[in-house]
């Protein structure tokens, strides 16, 4: 049962993630609003229901500031790593479109692989390099058409989604002493509100001429529904792991980037052409084989 629970609760949390994206690309295409002024105020009321919500289950929201060690390392993620991953993924929509931008995200474990080689100084095990050819192609016809001379994105569209990429890696590897010392969700609410604020101050906020859009109450409901959204989805993900392996979670969040496309199809009519489509299952087909190759290669090295 408790199985069955973890499964479910990690579907809904990918395909609401997956749906988040057309949502904010609706959002941007619609309104003359700009990546820095919603991703203001999504990350910084984000980060408040979060700890709102940790403050409603007798958490200790501000016990992580007692022992001054962590405050660094938090400000470092909370700028490098939440804001880096949310301002690229909301900048990668904004210069293509959603499905685009979720499958660059979902890219991370070929970054992971690349970074962590060169870190030890070795070539990757076979399964790891042929799991990474795999989705380099799938890659390839998705930007391409598999046609050599044709790029069907723009320059400025495949650096966001580079980077991407790459600020998630950083999200992944650098956080884990102190998800593990604090809690994820503690750790991720701080790092929403202080990234949002870091932003807010960069790109002073308050004084944008963007208020008056808010006028527009179908406006609101947007940006209200992209901040739940998102945040019951990251809820659900990680509260999965409670009860299914993190294999299971990392195949089942391939439900993320399908439900995009399906979501994208379906509402702004981006069609793929076959080879696009290829390519996508391609990629979807071998990040998921790297994270269970990986998995059963750790099991079998501890025994």
């Amino acid at each position: 049962m408790e199985r069955l629970k973890g499964v479910s609760m990690i579907l809904i949390g990918a395909m609401l993630w997956g749906a988040t994206g057309p949502l904010m690309e609706w959002t941007l295409d619609v309104y003359a609003i700009s990546v820095p002024f919603l991703l203001t105020i999504r990350l910084i009321v984000a980060g408040i229901l979060l700890l709102l919500f940790l403050k409603m289950k007798q958490v200790q929201v501000t016990s992580i500031f007692r022992q001054k060690i962590w405050t660094r390392p938090l400000l470092i993620f909370s700028v490098a790593g939440m804001l880096g991953v949310q301002y690229s993924f909301v900048a990668a929509i904004d210069t293509s479109n959603a499905v685009f931008a979720t499958l660059m995200q979902f890219l991370a474990p070929v970054y992971v692989i690349v970074f962590i080689s060169m870190r030890l100084r070795k070539w990757p095990p076979v399964y790891q390099v042929l799991g990474m050819v795999g989705t380099l192609a799938g890659l390839f016809l998705l930007l391409t058409d598999g046609r050599l001379d044709s790029l069907v994105i723009s320059g400025e569209a495949l650096f966001w989604g580079v980077l991407v990429g790459l600020a998630f890696t950083f999200y992944t590897l650098y956080p884990a002493r102190l998800m593990q010392e604090w809690g994820v969700l503690l750790v991720v609410g701080w790092s929403m509100l202080f990234g949002g604020i870091f932003l807010g101050l960069i790109n002073p906020i308050f004084l944008s001429d963007e208020w008056g859009l808010l006028a527009d109450p179908t406006l609101i409901l947007a940006i209200i529904a992209i901040i739940v959204v998102g945040t019951m989805a990251f809820v659900l993900f990680l509260s999965s792991m409670r009860f299914i392996s993190p294999v299971e979670t990392s195949i089942l969040s391939a439900m993320e980037p399908l439900t995009a496309m399906v979501i994208s199809l379906v509402w702004f009519g981006h069609f793929l052409s076959p080879l696009q489509i290829g390519g996508a299952f391609l990629m979807l087909v071998f990040v998921t084989w790297l994270s269970f190759a990986g998995s059963e290669k750790t099991a079998d090295d501890r025994s």
